[in-house]
């Protein structure tokens, strides 16, 4: 999607904020002993009541409102009857429609106490999001995201998932201009549109490269290859001459 009138910006906006809120519940309403079913019915309640729909339900038919990720798993993770324990790193990611709009955002959280290696990566996974965020102005290069995550995770010592990327969002869930590394990319020659609307999404991991499919009889779920703890922030964000607009926040 690319803005071109204030309507589509406060549509983008609406349904950017219903994401935020439902993320920041599900997280809010974690506790040990609760199933990844119980925490999506959260979800998908909230949305319910904010007249949104599920981006992967009515896009990909994927069996749950939310995506719900945990430990070794690092995205797409199915909601069900896995429970939830103390110092579980668990990633809750939920995309939406609404008024014929989509955004999506995403997050990792240390339920209560646990190791202290993962709230740093935590911590820093959401400094390397931000650090992209910085990156996104109006003519400038797509590859510039990229570089700068790049550059922020080297110095940490982290890796990058590379096959899971950012991507252009609002009239569907996967939109135009397709997929954005949110690594150091030297073929992208692309240059961010005034108005476009994509993701800011980076996976940064311990030791983590690629992202692989879990099992043979789970075509959704993926793990990291070599496996690492591996974490997830994402916002929808609206390219200007004056740098990015936020729209996935709860206020």
């Amino acid at each position: 999607m690319t803005i071109t009138t204030e309507e589509q910006l406060e549509k983008l906006r609406e349904i950017g904020r219903i994401c935020a809120i439902t993320r920041d519940a599900m997280a809010a309403a974690m506790r040990p002993g609760m199933t990844t079913a119980e925490l999506n019915e959260i979800g998908a309640r909230l949305l319910a009541e904010h007249g949104a729909r599920s981006a992967p339900v009515i896009t990909y038919d994927f069996p749950g409102e939310t995506c719900i990720s945990v430990n070794e798993e690092i995205a797409h993770g199915i909601p069900g009857d896995r429970v939830l324990h103390e110092g579980d790193l668990v990633n809750i990611d939920v995309s939406a429609e609404k008024h014929g709009v989509f955004a999506d955002t995403g997050a990792s959280y240390v339920l209560g106490i646990g190791d202290k290696r993962l709230d740093a990566l935590c911590r820093d996974g959401k400094k390397a999001m931000w650090t992209g965020i910085r990156a996104v102005k109006a003519g400038a290069p797509l590859a510039d995201i990229g570089e700068a995550i790049g550059k922020f995770a080297k110095k940490g010592g982290y890796t990058l998932i590379r096959n899971l990327a950012s991507h252009g969002v609002g009239d569907s869930l996967h939109d135009e201009p397709g997929e954005i590394a949110t690594w150091p990319d030297r073929t992208e020659r692309r240059r961010m549109t005034n108005g476009l609307v994509f993701t800011i999404e980076p996976f940064l991991s311990l030791g983590g490269r690629m992202a692989d499919q879990k099992s043979p009889d789970d075509e959704w779920t993926l793990i990291s290859t070599p496996s690492a703890p591996c974490v997830q922030y994402e916002h929808t964000v609206v390219a200007t001459p004056r740098g990015a607009v936020v729209v996935t926040l709860a206020a």
